[in-house]
Parts: structure tokens; C-alpha cells; sequence
């Protein structure tokens, strides 16, 4: 049958995408991974500059483009600009991915209470606001595939999480561990209310990658063992959550709702020391 052909079981050509912090990292590497399968993919995050120059550098990669559409999501007014600015671009949102954070280590006894809410507000908080806004769009998406009961093909709410919203950490991420816990929660809530109009909601819950904020520490002695905890004896790789994050958003996962796919190399599984990253 022709819908079991892989480069239609897999393919997100012609979708349009939003991916909050977008222009560096994970999402920027998600980003990447869609652009280059055809995808119309919009790029937020707080720095206009580095937004540009990510949605030029994705555009020249092609075949899909990239949109710069910058704003800080620490803000609700800043989250009603964004939304208001892609309604209208677009009549529909095919694909929300949540990456959008922050992150504070800090000592229990000293722990700030201005960085605990920070985290909180935008690695939970604020993916609920977003979500909450762009829901006339993801629902304008589902109703294109509608068939009778069912959707085809589901309009898609990605959620990046963390295995340390999984299990317990070995370093003092209080907030941020708290925060990922709290949006894996989000996530499967969101799919029981959202399946039934054809938007599905999941979460890729990331193990270690090399990104700005993990890159100086991978180069030392706690860096290195950070790889001997993981059974792959490897960081992730761009193409592993970028091809996470497409099957999540392909019509190979049609019928994927309310799942957390754990994408670590398998550190959570590393028995003797499952608890660190």
C-alpha cells in the first residue's frame, strides 16, 4: 500500500512548524531537521539577532524555509504578540514544539527564589500560555484531516522534556528537574483533553546533548563522566532528536498520544547509577 511507503509514513513536507527556542540548542538542531525535510519551520526566541540569523542559515539549507519570529516567552504579552503575528502568516499550525527554557543550579540551602520561579514560569508555566494561544491553529490543522470521527492526521503538540523530570538527579537542578517533571504531567493531560480533536500531545524527555550550556563541562573530568553513565557510551546527536521529533510529527505517529519517549542513550536504564545525567 502506498501509505506504508516510507517517504510518506515519515514525511513532514508542506507542514508548517512553530519551534520556541529555536535558534540555538535542541531546537535549533529540530529546526535543522525539519527545514531540510521540506517543512515551513518559524524559529522563536528572545534574541531577534540570533533568530535571524538562524531562519537565513536554515532557509539557505533548504528545501523547506525558516521564519524568524522572535520573542521573549517569559511574557504573556510577549506570547499574544508571537501568536497574533503567526495568525497572520498562517491559517493553521501543523506542529508546536515546546523547547523553550531555562535552567538554575543551586544549592538547597541558597537557592534563589526569583530563579525558582523563572524556571518554573517559562519551562511549564508558559508552555500552557502558548499552547492555550495557539490552540485556533492546531485545531484548524486537525480539522483539515478530519474523517468522519477520526483525524488522519493529527494536528502535533512536541513537548521537550528532560530525564530529569524522570529521575533524580545527581546535581542540585531543584527548579528544573521540578519543572520537566510538572511538563511531562502537562503533556499527557493535554492529550487526553486534545485526542478527541485531533491534536496529540507527547514528549521527547532528553538525555545528554552537547548544546552552549552542557558543551564547557562535556570537555571535563565530571563531563567525561557524564558519557560513562550512559550504556551508548555517547552524547545525543542533532539527528537523534531531529528524528525524534519528525516521527513524532509524521504520519508514522498517527496514533502516538500522551507518550514521554525517552531519548538518552539509555542512562535511565544504567542500573547502578541511573540517577545521573
Amino acid at each position: 500500500m502506498s501509505s506504508f511507503e516510507l517517504t510518506n509514513l515519515f514525511s513532514v513536507k508542506g507542514k508548517v512548524v512553530l519551534v520556541t527556542g529555536g535558534s540555538r540548542g535542541i531546537g535549533k538542531m529540530i529546526a535543522t531537521g525539519f527545514v531540510r525535510n521540506g517543512a515551513k519551520v518559524y524559529v522563536s526566541s528572545r534574541s531577534a539577532k540570533d533568530c535571524d540569523k538562524t531562519a537565513s542559515e536554515l532557509t539557505a539549507l533548504g528545501p523547506g524555509t525558516c521564519i524568524s519570529l522572535p520573542a521573549n516567552l517569559q511574557s504573556v504579552q510577549e506570547i499574544q504578540r508571537l501568536v497574533s503575528e503567526l495568525k497572520s502568516r498562517e491559517q493553521v499550525l501543523d506542529v508546536l514544539i515546546n523547547n523553550a527554557g531555562a535552567a538554575w543550579g543551586e544549592s538547597v540551602d541558597t537557592h534563589s527564589d526569583d530563579g525558582f520561579t523563572k524556571v518554573i514560569t517559562l519551562n511549564l508555566q508558559r508552555v500552557f500560555t502558548l499552547t492555550q494561544a495557539l490552540l485556533p491553529l492546531l485545531r484548524a490543522s486537525a480539522a483539515k484531516s478530519k474523517d468522519g470521527r477520526t483525524h488522519k492526521d493529527p494536528a502535533r503538540i512536541i513537548n521537550i522534556g528532560s530525564i530529569e523530570g524522570l529521575g533524580v538527579p545527581d546535581h542540585e537542578t531543584y527548579a528544573y528537574a521540578a519543572a520537566k517533571a510538572g511538563l511531562h504531567q502537562l503533556s499527557r493531560h493535554l492529550a487526553g483533553r486534545l485526542g478527541r480533536e485531533g491534536i496529540t500531545s507527547n514528549t521527547i524527555a532528553c538525555g545528554l546533548f552537547i548544546t552552549k550550556m552542557t558543551a564547557y563541562t562535556a570537555q571535563t573530568e565530571e563531563g567525561k563522566g557524564w558519557l560513562d553513565n550512559i550504556p551508548l557510551r555517547r552524547s545525543g546527536t542533532p539527528e537523534d532528536v531531529a528524528g525524534t521529533a519528525i516521527y513524532l510529527a509524521s504520519p508514522a505517529s498517527a496514533y502516538v498520544n500522551g507518550a514521554t519517549l525517552t531519548l538518552d542513550g539509555g542512562n535511565l536504564v544504567n542500573m547502578p547509577s541511573q540517577s545521573k545525567l
